[in-house]
């Protein structure tokens, strides 16, 4: 096994154990040509998913994920908000029949209260927090409060500003009549904010100014904050530090947050910039490894995030553009439109079984541009070097003791009294040591990540009289 395959088998091992979040996926059922719902939990059982999100409180799907061992999100849709919000009678009784009725066979962990209500054309922004506040009395008075949360999937549109992330603000109309006491609601239960995020629409609307390999999570110089100087080298990372950032502005830093949808199209109209197998493979693919080996966002590194990828299948009575109805992971017949691995161990698996030329995880197996022949993050002179990123010092020290030890970098000229031992300071020693690694496996795809300790520039970087090569 090469030396850039065993960093990857040990980073899962270590970074998943210690920093992970967790990975599941959105069950859509818009479509006429479905497997049956046992057959859907086989599927997801055999892949591995331990969490699945589904947009009503169906019968047949919640008895069939009964003892399962699968955690479910289950919906109360936009159009029951108003009701809910206005009869607690009617909440009680719609907990009693789709909540009640089947925990905790079914693991029922969340409620979603609407599904981006401030979108919805049926007005029903005003219903959300009562309607919110009456499905959790009825929690109570069934004794489920501890085990089940609540919320409500916010769309990115709710944000004024999202760019810089670190102006991210909320729109104003909506923070006090529904932020604030939502997120009382919020604290008070102990629960967390629903977010959906996709940057592909972005992407799709701004391909002129936004990195394809930025979008995809892949190798890039990254993007500096110009508020507070931090570099992002992912635009999912961008716009959830953006809610962060909002959420802050209003004092609310210790509510977490969970991404109930995100996802890119494997096909789309011919405007539809971007949407194809290979990117929407890269996109899952390396968001699944960014989850599992990563913790947190740059503005909030310790957060666990649980991320729901959209969807598990191709819906065929979606309306809307092309993109709409191939946002699947797997095609109806249950095989898969492209690969993604779902867990830390098929993520370590699949990357044992891969050439060392292959970059992005993701179907097709994309390869690897040779330096210098347009891989989208070389200079001008083909040239590129791996530093440290602004990470925790446990998590680079972490990094760096592997880059020495069983990454075979040549660490030498760090240790005391060597050439590049000054200055002494690990974020010094640690870009040496991963620039070495770097370079040793010609530049590699993946080999400049370490965890996401370290990132690609293009310009040499400057420790001291220290020359990197």
């Amino acid at each position: 096994m090469s030396p850039f395959f065993t960093f990857i088998s040990v980073c899962l091992t270590i970074f998943s154990l210690v920093n992970g979040g967790s990975i599941g996926v959105n069950y859509g059922r818009v479509a006429n040509n479905l497997p049956s719902p046992s057959k859907v939990v086989d599927l997801l059982k055999s892949q591995g998913i331990s969490r699945v999100k589904v947009y009503d409180t169906d019968p047949v799907v919640l008895k069939s994920l009964s003892g399962s061992g699968i955690k479910v999100t289950v919906d109360l849709p936009n159009q029951l908000l108003k009701t809910a919000a206005k009869k607690q009678s009617f909440a009680t009784n719609w907990v009693e029949r789709n909540i009640a009725a089947y925990h905790p066979d079914t693991q029922i962990e969340a409620i979603a209260v609407g599904n981006e209500v401030f979108v919805d054309p049926g007005n029903t922004t005003g219903f959300l927090v009562p309607a919110m506040k009456n499905l959790h009395q009825a929690l109570v008075n069934y004794n489920l409060h501890s085990y089940i949360k609540i919320s409500s999937p916010v769309a990115l549109s709710a944000l004024q500003n999202s760019y810089p992330s670190s102006a991210g603000s909320f729109r104003s109309e909506l923070i006090e009549p529904v932020f604030k006491p939502m997120f009382e609601f919020l604290r008070q239960t102990g629960s967390y904010l629903m977010v959906n995020a996709y940057p592909f629409f972005a992407y799709e609307s701004n391909s002129d100014v936004i990195s394809l390999d930025y979008a995809l999570f892949r190798e890039n110089p990254g993007v500096v904050d110009a508020g507070n100087g931090i570099r992002y080298f992912s635009l999912f990372d961008a716009q959830i530090d953006a809610v962060f950032a909002a959420m802050s502005a209003l004092h609310y830093n210790d509510i977490p947050l969970v991404v109930t949808e995100t996802g890119w199209p494997s096909k789309g109209d011919n405007n539809e910039i971007g949407a194809s197998i290979e990117n929407a493979a890269a996109y899952n693919g390396n968001l699944v490894k960014r989850i599992l080996t990563s913790s947190g966002t740059p503005l909030r590194p310790k957060a666990e995030l649980t991320v729901f990828l959209f969807a598990l299948f191709n819906e065929n009575n979606k309306d809307g553009p092309s993109s709409e109805r191939n946002y699947g992971l797997f095609y109806p017949n249950r095989e898969k439109v492209y690969h993604v691995p779902f867990t830390a161990e098929d993520l370590r698996v699949y990357k044992d079984k891969r050439s060392p030329a292959v970059g992005d995880i993701g179907g097709g197996q994309v390869r690897v541009s040779t330096p210098g022949k347009g891989s989208g993050s070389e200079s001008g002179s083909g040239q590129t070097w791996c530093v440290a990123s602004n990470v925790e010092k446990q998590r680079l020290q972490m990094a760096l003791d592997f880059a020495c030890g069983e990454g075979g970098a040549d660490c030498r000229p760090i240790q005391p009294g060597s050439t590049c031992y000054d200055p002494n300071t690990l974020e010094a020693h640690a870009s040496f040591a991963f620039n070495s690694y770097y370079q040793k496996t010609g530049r590699a795809g993946g080999s400049c990540y370490f965890g996401g300790a370290a990132h690609i520039v293009t310009e040499p970087p400057k420790f001291g009289k220290c020359e990197f090569t």
